[in-house]
């Protein structure tokens, strides 16, 4: 494997600057693996190793992008049905015409009907959502807000009732075994905690360039916060493990998902859209981010030197996860440290573009 000596010093200095405790970087090329770094700490007792358990954020919601493609593959739903057809209760207060494809690309304009993290049921958190009304002046299929939460558990419970396992149960089966991938999760059960406690990561908050803990509930790497199922960000596992996943999406999506169809999630479907929530211009696909770098570094999820055709999500100032056609990559690369917003962009940036001098690219 490559020793990706300038990546490591990029991922050293972020150390040096309080900005995270440890670090992990796994990295796929023509379908094996081309590269693994594992640097720091993985919680104040423990080194972080390439089979420590990681929390990725919001780099956990192309899963249910391919959860749905898959259904679409099976012939239980359509891209453009009405998510009513599907869950009926989810018609009321005037959300009837919205569809699978408008929670995909963030324009169904429900964003604030569920975003915090919150103990309450599946069950309880789907009924609120099915209840809420769009929010005033969002223009259905146009205006783009982030919806952190709320459409990824819409979606989820469609999920849930056209293929009749829970969301977590169903991301284990359906996409990770197939490819033969055991370390991640999306709402890990008390027995698997209990067995794997040990490689969990401690998340960490950086200020002002020092480090603390979190003690958040969610985020805090607890049995409790790991057995959450968040379809939009509760994914934790390795780093092999998510650049496992998007190798396979490299492959065409054998044996998960249809060529055609992985196609179709993956085509820009809103070029050049401003998220309101981000503040940013992107290129949105269906739960997928291409890359945007040509509308400024807030927009250049995957560094500098990833091709147009890079497709992926970041998670909260704590990760990135992608596919770069163009050259045969997957990369997934995790920090157990919350950066801000700015400082988070640089290491981002640092890291992949080092990572691209690495390989030569």
């Amino acid at each position: 494997m490559l020793e990706l000596a300038r990546t490591r010093a990029a991922l050293e200095r972020g150390m040096r600057e309080g900005l995270h405790a440890g670090a992990q970087l796994c990295v796929f090329r023509a379908g094996r693996v081309a590269g693994e770094l594992v640097l720091g700490l993985a919680r104040p007792d423990a080194p972080m190793r390439n089979d420590s358990i990681v929390l990725w954020m919001s780099s956990t919601k192309p899963l249910m992008s391919v959860a749905i493609g898959q259904l679409v593959d099976r012939g239980l739903v359509r891209l453009d049905d009405p998510v009513a057809s599907h869950v009926p209760e989810f018609a009321a207060n005037g959300k009837g015409e919205i569809t699978l494809r408008h929670l995909l690309t963030h324009t169904a304009g429900i964003p604030n009907a569920h975003k915090q993290w919150s103990r309450e049921s599946w069950e309880e958190i789907v009924a609120k959502i099915c209840a809420a009304a769009p929010e005033p002046g969002l223009r259905l299929g146009v205006d783009c807000e982030y919806h952190v939460a709320s459409a990824w558990y819409v979606l989820g419970e469609i999920v849930r009732r056209r293929d009749g396992r829970p969301y977590g149960q169903y991301a284990r089966e359906a996409i990770f075994a197939p490819l033969g991938i055991r370390d991640f999760w999306v709402g890990m059960s008390a027995s698997d905690f209990a067995a794997n406690r040990a490689r969990i990561a401690q998340p960490y908050a950086s200020t002002e360039g020092k480090l603390a803990p979190f003690d958040f509930w969610a985020w805090s790497g607890s049995a409790e916060s790991l057995a959450i199922c968040r379809p939009g960000g509760s994914g934790w596992g390795t780093a092999r493990a998510l650049a496992d996943f998007y190798a396979a999406l490299l492959r065409g999506g054998a044996p998960i998902l249809r060529r055609d169809t992985l196609e179709s999630l993956t085509a820009v479907a809103l070029p050049a859209v401003h998220d309101r929530s981000f503040n940013v211009t992107l290129n949105r696909a269906l739960g997928f981010v291409i890359d945007g770098k040509e509308f400024g570094p807030a927009s250049a999820w995957y560094g500098n030197r990833a091709s147009p055709r890079a497709f992926g999500h970041a998670g909260y100032y704590s990760s990135v996860a992608f596919a770069d056609p163009t050259h045969d990559l997957a990369v997934a690369l995790a920090w157990n440290g919350f950066a801000p917003a700015d400082k988070n962009d640089a290491r981002v940036h640092a890291a992949l573009d080092s990572l691209y001098d690495d390989l030569g690219l």
